[in-house]
């Protein structure tokens, strides 16, 4: 991601730590976050950030460089994936179930599950706090999820 990108998605940054805020009661980043810098801080996070849209099959619109690099994408084309992807065929069932639950909720914290990468590596995501993505309005623009925990599958 060019830094124009980041700069210019200070808006979809602010609204990733704002929802997770709102929903959990706590910051989603261990430091204080100046107004301004809401792309670079999140990008830059050791903990993995990922986001989808509304889409009937939703697209993946962001994610850091902890996500990218764990993922195995740059952004093109992180930002280019249907979001069930990120999740091996038959685990998909399972996590569009959890997806649901997030939706009526709002928040769900403490989840684990199976992910693949682009090339086909697995891991756990273990402690994942997936949430909708929730403007000043309540208009809804998505869910995100955040996690710091993971092991590769050999």
């Amino acid at each position: 991601m060019n830094t124009a990108s980041l700069r210019s998605s200070n808006t979809h940054a602010r609204l990733i730590l704002n929802s997770y805020q709102r929903w959990s009661g706590k910051p989603l980043l261990d430091e204080a976050v100046e107004p301004g810098t809401e792309s670079d801080m999140l990008f830059l996070a050791p903990i993995v950030v990922l986001s989808h849209g509304t889409e009937t099959d939703p697209i993946l619109n962001y994610g850091n460089q902890t996500a990218l690099k764990l993922w195995e994408m740059n952004w093109e084309t992180f930002t280019q994936t249907p979001s069930r992807m990120t999740a091996e065929p038959m685990e998909r069932e399972e996590r569009t179930a959890f997806l649901k639950a997030v939706s009526e909720n709002g928040y769900v914290d403490n989840y684990t599950g199976i992910r693949i990468s682009s090339t086909g590596r697995r891991f756990y995501i273990m402690q994942a706090t997936v949430w909708n993505l929730a403007d000043d309005h309540d208009v809804i623009h998505g869910q995100a999820a955040a996690f710091r925990n993971y092991r590769f599958i050999e």
